[in-house]
């Protein structure tokens, strides 16, 4: 298999289980919020600067199914974080190839 195929095949389970795992996940997903509920101290919290962004809450925005729109928030994260790490390893490695051979890192 090659690194273009492996690459691929990774990036399609990787997106598979986190709008497949995003579909399924329990309404109470963030733990600590629904434990602070139970305890009766939630209403302290502090608003969260992203609490109006497209994706905040577990879902996304615009999308009726609660369901459908956790699925596609899962999958547009590990996306974006798919697309950082790979840019920052294209970065990293351009960066160690333009050293000259035999050059010391320090």
């Amino acid at each position: 298999m090659n690194n273009r195929t492996f690459f691929l095949t990774g990036l399609a389970v990787a997106l598979l289980i986190a709008g497949v795992g995003s579909y399924y996940a329990s309404g109470h997903a963030d733990g600590l919020e629904h434990v602070a509920s139970q305890l009766g101290f939630l209403d302290r919290a502090d608003r969260s600067p992203a609490a109006d962004g497209p994706f905040a809450g577990y879902s996304t925005r615009g999308v009726g199914d609660a369901r459908v729109g956790g699925g596609l928030a899962g999958v547009v994260g590990c996306a974006l974080v798919l697309l950082l790490g790979f840019g920052l390893f294209r970065t990293l490695r351009r960066r160690d190839d333009a050293r000259e051979p035999g050059e010391s890192e320090g």
